[in-house]
């Protein structure tokens, strides 16, 4: 498998547009095409620099004429979750019309997008790139030929990966912010540059109710840690 990761510009892409003119930033979380209504369907979350930012984005991306369906599903602050519906690309169709296809999440911010793509074959790879530098501006940012192993190597470990996302969405969001405070303050450096004290302060509860917190988000992320190395050998 050849994997390739590049820093797109598409003047069709209705995110890029919307980055390229507003202080927004999009992730997607998931995505799913249409082979027979040639449509993208994804679930993105929004970033703006602020809470002013992230509605003219919004607005803007709603009312671009490549938008064929929008949805907000959520929204704090300057943070949004979107689900959308758009045309396929120029990019998108040569990628498609290769054998190309999607091996990681879309990245836009700034007018530009990361985008992670895979071929069966070098020749198709090759290919994809020279048909899509007669219309778009685009970067090669990482290129590597995954052999057998590889690919098994990684399959092997994504079960241990899955592990130790799974403990940490066991936290509650007390242990989390916990655990998150303590690290960041130097609570686990030697010397600590907090204590006990200093994080009862911060969240304002007792010593004992603190350490019953950390005490807690380190037994499910340690044992999180043995399953995975379990996993892993």
């Amino acid at each position: 498998m050849i994997d390739i990761s590049m820093d797109m510009e598409q003047y069709d892409c209705p995110f890029i547009d919307t980055t390229a003119d507003h202080g927004v930033a999009f992730s997607a979380i998931h995505w799913d095409f249409d082979t027979s209504r040639r449509e993208l369907e994804t679930r993105m979350v929004v970033e703006g620099g602020d809470r002013g930012q992230l509605s003219q984005g919004l607005d803007a991306l709603r009312e671009h004429g490549n938008m064929h369906d929008y949805t907000l599903l959520s929204r704090r602050d300057d943070v949004a979750h979107i689900k959308t519906v758009i045309d396929e690309t120029e990019a998108m169709r040569t990628i498609r019309r290769n054998d190309g296809y999607i091996t990681g999440p879309f990245y836009i911010e700034g007018g530009s997008e990361v985008w992670h793509v895979g071929f069966d074959r070098p020749r198709q790879a090759d290919d994809t790139l020279a048909e899509l530098e007669r219309d778009n501006e685009f970067d090669v940012v990482e290129r590597t030929n995954a052999a057998l192993p590889d690919m098994q190597d990684l399959v092997q470990n994504a079960g241990a990966a899955m592990t130790l996302i799974e403990g940490c969405e066991d936290l509650s969001e007390t242990e989390r912010e916990t655990l998150e405070t303590a690290v960041s303050s130097g609570y686990f450096e030697s010397p600590r540059d907090a204590t006990l004290g200093t994080l009862a302060e911060e969240f304002d509860v007792s010593k004992p109710a603190v350490s019953k917190n950390l005490r807690r988000g380190q037994r499910k992320m340690i044992q999180r840690v043995v399953d995975a190395l379990d996993e892993l050998e």
